[in-house]
């Protein structure tokens, strides 16, 4: 899939990035979301329906029980298929080697690097937790707790980001795309606030779904701006699940809502 290729009105990463990505469409999208829905959501409904069953073989809900997992990696597996599908091994290939994109300006790199904890440590202060401490003790337990941080969530991104937003960006403006995909992606957690062992059954709704919205605004700027970069699209939603972060919900939320009313503000790319 190219992160070339030009729509005449929109922005140069408007098409997914492989040889022929013409064949891939607006429908294509609707394929997309329909069937990561009918991935995960039917996982979920059996885990539900089947909880002490599963949680018997698999252990409890969470990033250890590969049940779980397979829910997560619903929009990555669902991405890499269809990019399989239309494109073929050498086309999966192209898509996965997006993963090596790194160029992107030092402001976005400080953004993702150094804003991302800030914002989280501000919701922290807010909501009253930043005194609570450092989650792990001792210290180094923090490390083996990066893997699924690294490895499970942003798997993710290879559908959201690479797959749907490319495609999206065809026909919409950065910032219409972002608004459509992170609507779509919010509602496609709802099951999670529904299931008791998640860390969302304990959330509010509400901020969660603004929030992850919010994200959407921020993350298609940043990987537009790194030409499409699935590499940053991966570390940007680690950096999400960054486990040694403090607990802010729903204040750090509330706060991408406005670092992303911030970068429409300032970006012009983000909105047109």
């Amino acid at each position: 899939m190219s992160t070339t290729s030009r729509h005449p009105s929109r922005h140069p990463t408007s098409a997914p990035a492989a040889r022929g990505s013409d064949r891939m469409s607006l429908r294509t999208v609707r394929t997309f979301f329909l069937a990561t829905f009918a991935f995960s959501w039917s996982l979920e409904v059996l885990m539900v329906v089947f909880i002490d069953q599963v949680e018997a073989v698999f252990g409890p809900m969470g990033y250890t029980n590969p049940i779980f997992i397979l829910v997560v990696w619903g929009p990555g597996i669902v991405g890499l298929a269809l990019v399989a599908h239309h494109h073929g091994v050498q086309g999966v290939r192209r898509f996965l080697a997006r993963l090596t994109l790194r160029r992107m300006s030092r402001t976005w790199w400080l953004v993702l690097v150094l804003g991302m904890p800030a914002v989280f440590y501000a919701g922290a202060a807010v909501n009253g937790t930043l005194d609570d401490g450092f989650p792990f003790d001792p210290s180094y337990g923090v490390l083996p707790a990066l893997l699924p941080a690294l490895l499970i969530g942003p798997v993710e991104e290879l559908g959201w980001r690479g797959v749907a937003l490319p495609l999206l960006q065809r026909r919409l403006a950065p910032l219409w795309a972002a608004l459509v995909g992170g609507v779509v992606a919010a509602v496609w957690h709802t099951p999670a606030f529904l299931m008791s062992g998640t860390k969302q059954s304990a959330w509010a709704f509400g901020p969660f779904f603004l929030g992850v919205v919010a994200i959407s605004v921020i993350l298609t700027a940043m990987f537009n701006a790194a030409g499409g970069s699935l590499l940053v699209a991966v570390l940007f939603h680690a950096q999400m699940n960054g486990p040694a972060w403090p607990d802010a919900q729903p204040w750090d939320m509330y706060l991408f809502v406005a670092v992303a009313a911030l970068v429409v503000l300032l970006d012009r790319r983000a909105r047109c």
